[in-house]
């Protein structure tokens, strides 16, 4: 038993309350009348902020606009929605309880039939998760993608058998309370993100690590050496059981760019004989980032073998997949070109992190649009290299200690910029109409926020498809 307890037993007939109502609560409250448990939804937003109907989910109570402690007096089990902190007095009190908490994703992998491939990332994890989908689809396995992107999965436990094949996106919110890792897992690369949650880049890389600390001796961990997060994680993996991917080194066994080729090696190449994939013009998407992405896709398909007992993907497939996929909505989005002018959205940057590599994607001179709620995260790398990349900067948002705009500003003016260089919109509609007054032919106008979508919209997806529809009304 760990210290959230012992959460691998039957459901029939228990009291489980959800602490959170967004996507994986929803889920939850779907899927856990199903197993015959009795279900209390609890929420801090009302039944109108929800959106709830008086005849939704009419098998499961709601105690909305609090958590009250009187929620664990006859509690069995607490499901917890990626968005609700541990930190919540009420899982507190849990724990000294010793109420067991577990979350959608610990649930899922506990009862699923089929082997699972695991993807975490503080970047790049839904592209990689997709693209590893759709070849270990094309390679002829039916397959099921999901966890912290699309379906939650747990309604399709009935409908996935041994022979099937799940590959889930792991969040560091999903993470932190599981104890039980994918039989694949990849992690693609550990830097500063969501430190308003977890606090310490001690607490989030722990958290990220429970993808591979689970794992058994027969299962495999793939890994980047080109991350000091991701590559540290070497010191707690089966080592037999290692595969890398690099854009800067050669490796034994994984996948690795040499000059301009994509290349695959030892368990990764099929029937371990080194083989050159494919060229790097070919892949479809902009960025190192994203060639980077597509080097872990190519090393967790051309390993699966080490851990499934599965034949290798075919080269000639990775191939074929990659060169025909389309960039994931919200990441590097081409919405339109007006004028001569390239809109990008990239809703997803919601760290400046993410914002360095949409940066160094580009070489056309950026109209750059920044905004959002802030993470408590390090700003400097990404605002020197805006301020070298772009031909302006508009910040967008409402003013505030919390908010990305009233950061940026000040740390902007820090570094001489004026408003020659920069200009202050209160919203997302405002900043695209200064940035179409500003960009000139030739110019990409790009949404790069930075920040998180909380200050006005539910969720990252939800800015994009605004930004989405005040270019396509340009």
């Amino acid at each position: 038993m760990d210290r959230f307890g012992d959460i691998k037993h039957d459901l029939k007939g228990k009291h489980v309350i959800v602490l959170g109502f967004g996507r994986q609560g929803r889920a939850l409250a779907r899927w856990l009348p199903s197993q015959g448990a009795m279900v209390t939804v609890s929420d801090k937003r009302s039944r109108e902020q929800l959106n709830l109907g008086t005849t939704d989910f009419v098998n499961v109570d709601f105690v909305l606009g609090d958590h009250p402690l009187t929620l664990l007096d006859d509690a069995d089990l607490i499901c917890v929605s990626g968005g609700v902190s541990l930190e919540l007095p009420l899982l507190q009190e849990a724990i000294e309880r010793g109420v067991p908490i577990t979350n959608d994703a610990q649930l899922f992998m506990e009862r699923c039939a089929a082997p699972v491939i695991g993807i975490t990332g503080s970047a790049g994890k839904t592209t990689t998760t997709t693209l590893v989908g759709q070849i270990i689809a094309a390679a002829g396995f039916t397959t099921h993608i999901g966890g912290n992107i699309g379906d939650v999965l747990l309604d399709q436990l009935d409908e996935i058998k041994p022979d099937h094949i799940v590959v889930m996106e792991l969040s560091s919110f999903q993470l932190e309370l599981m104890t039980t890792s994918p039989r694949v897992a990849a992690v693609l690369n550990i830097t500063p993100n969501h430190l308003d949650r977890h606090k310490t880049m001690e607490r989030y890389m722990t958290a990220k690590a429970n993808i591979v600390r689970y794992q058994m001796p027969e299962d495999v961990a793939v890994l980047c050496k080109d991350d000091e997060g991701s590559s540290a994680l070497e010191s707690i993996v089966v080592p037999d059981e290692l595969v890398w991917f690099s854009m800067y080194d050669m490796v034994a066994d994984g996948a690795f760019l040499m000059g301009d080729r994509l290349m695959l090696a030892g368990s990764a190449s099929y029937d371990y004989v080194p083989h050159v994939l494919m060229e790097r013009s070919e892949i479809p998407l902009r960025g190192d980032h994203n060639v980077s992405n597509v080097l872990a896709a190519c090393a967790i398909t051309g390993a699966m073998g080490l851990a499934l007992d599965l034949p290798g993907v075919e080269p000639e497939t990775m191939a074929q997949v990659i060169r025909d996929f389309k960039p994931v909505e919200h990441r590097l989005e081409v919405v339109r070109v007006v004028d001569d002018v390239t809109y990008i959205n990239d809703s997803i940057a919601t760290a400046p992190e993410r914002l360095i590599a949409d940066l160094r994607s580009f070489e056309e001179p950026l109209v750059l649009l920044l905004g959002g709620a802030d993470k408590d995260l390090p700003w400097q790398d990404a605002l020197h290299m805006a301020l070298q990349k772009s031909r302006h900067i508009v910040l967008f948002g409402q003013e505030g200690e919390k908010q990305v705009r009233t950061k940026v500003m000040r740390m902007l003016r820090l570094l001489g910029a004026d408003q020659r260089h920069v200009t202050t919109a209160d919203t997302l509609d405002e900043a695209v109409k200064v940035a179409r007054g500003i960009a000139q032919a030739g110019d990409v106008v790009l949404l790069s926020p930075g920040g998180t979508s909380y200050d006005a919209y539910p969720d990252f997806a939800a800015r994009g498809e605004h930004f989405r529809k005040i270019v396509s009304d340009l």
